[in-house]
């Protein structure tokens, strides 16, 4: 991992998908669309875990190393900061419905980092943040659409 200044960096997220049993359709879609994020420098991959959440409830985790065929992520498996300890996957899988496959990512929003630090150097504090699933903002919207319809 690059070397920087805490003060040069941006807004560090995590994210956890799952595929359920029965829909694990892995085309690379989504790998080839998180390394364009990736090489654009909108954001910098810090850790990618891969998680399997047996039907019993137990979970098996591979960081990329453990992965034979890495394909493009090689070229950054390297430069992990592999952030994520086992006992932070067992909390984070919790999410997850058992006989599916995930992944849990780590990543700072480059985007943000010279914001971040103009807010910073003037004396400013993150004192909250959150995020709004997608999900929650298409059923608002069309929850709005449907009483519009109806003449509400």
């Amino acid at each position: 991992m690059t070397e920087r200044s805490i003060d040069e960096m941006g807004p560090i997220d995590y994210l956890i998908v799952e595929f359920p049993e029965g829909q694990q359709n892995f085309t690379g879609e989504g790998a080839d669309e998180l390394l364009k994020l990736h090489d654009a420098g909108i954001i910098r991959i810090v850790d990618l875990v891969i998680i399997i959440k047996e039907e019993d409830g137990s979970i098996d985790a591979l960081e990329l190393s453990d992965v034979p065929d890495l394909g493009d992520f090689a070229r950054i498996e390297a430069d992990l900061a592999e952030t994520l300890a086992a006992d932070d996957v067992v909390t984070l899988a919790e999410v997850m419905s058992p006989g599916s496959v995930g992944a849990a990512l780590v990543y700072e929003n480059l985007w943000a980092a010279p914001f971040g630090s103009a807010l910073r150097r003037a004396g400013a504090q993150l004192v909250a943040d959150g995020r709004i699933p997608t999900q929650a903002i298409v059923a608002a919207i069309e929850a709005d659409e449907a009483l519009e319809s109806e003449g509400a």
